[in-house]
């Protein structure tokens, strides 16, 4: 019943079929998982070059794997880690917003992303140093941009 009544109000919202692709896509499922790492990896470092959301958007569009969105988030959120400049920071800050705002990436989503950061974050300490607290200064501002819940926010492992 549940799944019956979400299926209506996706097929109300304007542009019904649009979003319904958005929700499960139609045809990028079929590609390897790594093609997609990769397809996702350049998609990011393209975008830290050009500073285009809109083309990294569409980009993200053009895989057609909503389902794999996830993997932008953990992607993004650790070249973020990684990254010694506030440079780094602040555009994937306003890509995950601008993302997040246009309802490419959901709810769901987003939330596997950093949860799958949080889990990670041991490993990732080990190879960048103070990663803990530039993933709390991060997760921080994405809650304060209303990019995640409080509940995910408050998930967020520290030192």
């Amino acid at each position: 019943r549940a799944a019956l009544d979400r299926a209506t109000v996706l097929l109300s919202v304007t542009k019904g079929g649009k979003r319904i692709d958005n929700v499960w896509g139609s045809g990028g499922g079929q590609q390897p998982v790594k093609h997609l790492v990769k397809e996702i990896d350049m998609l990011l470092k393209e975008y830290l070059l050009s500073g285009d959301v809109l083309e990294a958007e569409r980009c993200l569009q053009e895989l057609e794997v909503p389902h794999f969105h996830h993997e932008l988030v953990y992607e993004a959120v650790v070249m973020v880690l990684e990254s010694t400049g506030e440079k780094t920071f602040k555009m994937i800050l306003d890509l995950l917003k601008s993302l997040w705002k246009s309802s490419v990436i959901t709810v769901d989503q987003m939330k596997r992303g950093y949860e799958r950061v949080y889990c990670e974050i041991p490993d990732i300490n080990l190879d960048v140093p103070h990663s803990y607290s530039v993933l709390e200064r991060f997760v921080e501002e994405c809650f304060q941009a209303g990019i995640i819940s409080k509940p995910l926010r408050d998930l967020c492992p520290s030192r």
